[in-house]
């Protein structure tokens, strides 16, 4: 490959770019008229726009895309993740226009972008899976036959997408209909399709999942897992590497499965298979991801291997260099996701101008940023501002290292989750690793972020008094 476009924007694009450059690779930014000054389309050997700043105007216009990286003759199109990179329509239109496209190919994103089409096609491979019915239901006579022979509390799942869109938890019979509806209304609105699906909730677990790579030699590996429990709207905030919960025979047999379910799909590339683990250890395959994850980093971090650069030699029809024997876990990581969100107020976004950022350095600390000082948070997309994550040769360092780098990260002007970072790596439950699904709800209060501020804030007034008084006192002129 000599140039590739990077269909994504933000920090992801400039990831993806800076591996490319690294290749000796040309890079092709796309962007939309509200993105015209941001840091992606700068980094970018070339930028063209896309179109207006709403989604489905511009990064979501898969023709439009297309038509660009026809005119500017680039060899490959890599989606990043969002927007169209689980896209199967996409995947196979860059394959009719013989465009390469970094990541599976359409059959297998399609059939992994259903979960019932999913849980069908990894059915011979004797992979757990949650308890349920294994097909869409509409009709609320048959939701409650089902829901009390697998017993409440229930889940109510889209069936075409993810990111908590389109997801209800049932604890009683009389609540089923009106969040079945809820349900389908969402999944209608996010994903255009209102098949939703139900299985047996499983209270308190953890959210594992396996990094896998394939190649077109029939080669496939498991880059181990990553621990990805801590989540507010059934979203990941933070997410480590390993788990604190896996013993290496559970570490093993969870591989083991995400390959399965690899080789169920004919899978090429990065991918990864995610799980629900029990408090009883048993584990459920839960979904694929076909696609880079925005927690790729910390995998990278203790396999000391780039996935940007072995799902480009992969796209390139490359064997993957190394064997499952030759991969090793090494020390721990963990990441933060920067969200331009507010943790005191549930979360909600918070718009407004980067008035200060500066982002921490040092050994062990890495940030994946799209924005700088000055940009504005344009309310169309994600609003996830950058990543950080923190390494060391065990978790506690690398805890460590996460408290310092916060500390040293400076964002004024928008309500970060910097803040909810500092608390959770402080928390009891998440320094032992006893933690699930549910951290927020059991031990989060935005009132433990208040008093922490107070505490801040007092230590501060009082390093600001002595440094007065020894001024003072060294400005004083004797008698």
């Amino acid at each position: 490959m000599k140039k590739i476009l990077i269909a994504n924007r933000g920090e992801i694009a400039i990831r993806i770019m800076r591996t490319a450059k690294k290749m000796g690779i040309k890079t092709v930014a796309i962007y939309s008229t509200a993105d015209r000054n941001a840091p992606h389309v700068k980094f970018a050997d070339e930028a063209i726009c896309v179109g207006e700043p709403p989604s489905n105007e511009s990064y979501l216009r898969g023709d439009r895309i297309i038509e660009v990286a026809k005119t500017v003759n680039v060899d490959a199109i890599h989606p990043g993740y969002g927007f169209l990179s689980e896209n199967a329509d996409f995947s196979a239109l860059c394959e009719e226009n013989n465009i390469i496209f970094i990541g599976p190919k359409s059959k297998s994103i399609k059939m992994m972008g259903d979960k019932l089409a999913a849980k069908a096609a990894v059915k011979n491979y004797n992979i757990p899976m949650v308890p349920g019915i294994e097909k869409a239901v509409s009709d609320l006579k048959e939701a409650i036959e089902i829901a009390k022979n697998i017993g409440f509390p229930i889940l109510i799942k889209a069936s075409a997408g993810g990111g908590g869109k389109g997801m209800r938890v049932v604890e009683h019979e009389e609540e089923l209909e009106s969040q079945m509806h809820r349900a389908i209304s969402e999944a209608t609105s996010a994903f255009g399709n209102g098949a939703v699906f139900i299985e047996k909730y499983i209270s308190s677990p953890k959210h594992i999942e396996i990094q896998i790579l394939a190649d077109s030699h029939g080669n496939i590996v498991q880059m181990f897992e990553r621990e990805c429990s801590i989540q507010r709207r059934h979203q990941k905030v933070i997410e480590e590497a390993p788990s604190p919960a896996l013993t290496p025979e559970l570490r093993e047999k969870m591989g083991q499965a995400a390959i399965n379910v690899a080789k169920a799909c004919d899978y090429l590339g990065a991918g990864t298979v995610e799980f629900l683990l029990d408090t009883d250890h048993n584990f459920y395959f839960l979904e694929m991801n076909t696609r880079l994850q925005v927690e790729h980093p910390v995998t990278e971090f203790i396999t000391d291997l780039d996935l940007v650069e072995l799902q480009i030699r992969i796209a390139q029809g490359e064997e993957l260099p190394f064997k499952q024997k030759d991969l090793k876990i090494k020390g721990h990581a963990i990441e933060l996701r920067i969200y331009a969100e507010d943790p005191l107020t549930n979360f909600l976004p918070s718009v407004g101008k980067l008035e200060i950022y500066n982002e921490p350095v040092g050994k062990n600390i890495r940030v994946d940023s799209g924005f700088e000082q000055g940009m504005d948070i344009p309310i169309y997309y994600d609003p996830m501002l950058a990543k950080l994550i923190t390494y060391g040769n065990t978790r506690e360092e690398a805890i460590d290292v996460m408290l310092e780098a916060i500390e040293n990260y400076h964002i004024e002007g928008v309500q970060t989750t910097l803040s909810f970072g500092k608390f959770a790596c402080k928390n009891e439950a998440f320094r032992t690793g006893n933690y699930d699904t549910h951290f927020v709800e059991k031990y989060y209060a935005p009132e433990s972020i208040l008093k922490n501020l107070e505490v801040d804030a007092n230590i501060a007034a009082l390093i600001a008094v002595k440094k007065y008084l020894e001024d003072q006192k060294t400005l004083r002129l004797p008698n």
